[in-house]
């Protein structure tokens, strides 16, 4: 049976008997290994685009304090707040101005086009899977 099959079928037993709980679901994603690797694959995304603004003397970490040259800088925030809710990207400020759901004058990176679908689809997974510092 193809993997997709199996994972539909068994969904549909789970839910007959009535036990598929959401809490249950939100568990077995964060049980599972990182896949993606903040030094990896998220340090050299903001390494190409972001790091000259976000580093201090750039006018990003003039403006709002973040600094993304490091695990413990993008952990840390701005001086208006935290960037990333690990384990949640949708409720991350860092996503929304990454996928431009914010007004065009702050949208990162600013005045520069968007960032590829990949990259931010790599940061968004690897807050998803609770930003780690691997």
């Amino acid at each position: 049976m193809r993997p997709w099959l199996r994972g539909i079928v068994a969904v549909l037993a789970v839910t007959a008997i009535g036990a598929l709980p959401q809490i249950a679901i939100a568990k077995s994603k964060s049980n599972r290994a990182p896949t993606i690797s903040f030094s990896e694959d998220v340090v050299p995304i903001f390494k190409g685009r972001c790091i000259e603004c976000h580093a201090p003397g750039g006018a990003g970490y003039e403006a709002s304090g973040l600094d993304l040259r490091t695990y413990e800088g993008v952990m840390k925030g701005t001086k208006f707040g935290p960037m990333v809710v690990a384990g949640d990207a949708s409720a991350s400020s860092l996503m929304a101005l990454l996928d431009w759901r914010v007004k065009p004058e702050i949208r990162m990176p600013h005045g520069k086009k968007k960032l590829s679908t990949c990259d931010r689809d790599t940061i968004r997974r690897w807050i998803e899977e609770g930003a780690p510092n691997n």
